[in-house]
């Protein structure tokens, strides 16, 4: 009994997270989503990267740009940096993990395309750097975090903060709004 009662309670805080994200995060996730028309609109790419989780968000929903989400679509071109593990491994060894997406954006990144860093706390350091990489090529920038923001929230252009400080519940509703974005965005 104690195991079912558990798992109602994860249920119900889910539940909470998703009425508390609908209450203050749409108006967020329908810019998000006007911008990524936009960006491919002006045949740019949206770019994806985090760590841990959010590096699997971000091949995750990037694969979904650029093959089948539901139906087969317009193939969208999408990018997570977190796929090229001999840039990543050498970035680091060569110069510092804090650099791993600040290099690679400086390398693939036009003024045209959209950035989206994920980061639960919004404090990772290798993600800020990253999206101030973008910022100043000119793209246009999204943080997912969770409810505290962190330092992303006061440098991103959009950001979408999940009302939650349990990393399990932001990650759960990363994805959500991933998935929303990539129903929404063709």
């Amino acid at each position: 009994m104690k195991m079912n009662k558990k798992i109602s309670e994860i249920i119900k805080e889910n539940r909470l997270t998703n009425q508390r994200l609908q209450e203050s995060c749409i108006p967020s996730i329908v810019e998000l989503i006007d911008n990524a028309r936009n960006t491919l609109k002006k045949k740019g790419k949206v770019v994806f990267f985090g760590n841990g989780g959010s590096a699997a968000d971000s091949q995750h929903i990037a694969a979904e740009f650029t093959g089948k989400f539901k139906t087969y679509q317009r193939f969208l071109p999408a990018i997570a940096l977190t796929t090229n593990t001999s840039a990543l491994t050498a970035i680091s060894n060569d110069f510092s993990f804090d650099d791993i997406f600040s290099m690679q954006v400086k390398s693939l990144v036009n003024k045209n395309d959209l950035v989206i860093g994920i980061s639960t706390s919004g404090n990772s350091t290798n993600v800020i750097k990253g999206v101030l990489e973008a910022k100043k090529i000119g793209a246009k920038t999204v943080s997912f975090t969770g409810a505290k923001g962190g330092k992303l929230a006061k440098i991103a252009d959009i950001i979408i903060k999940v009302p939650s400080d349990d990393t399990q519940r932001i990650q759960e509703f990363h994805i959500m709004i991933g998935h929303i974005l990539c129903e929404l965005v063709n």
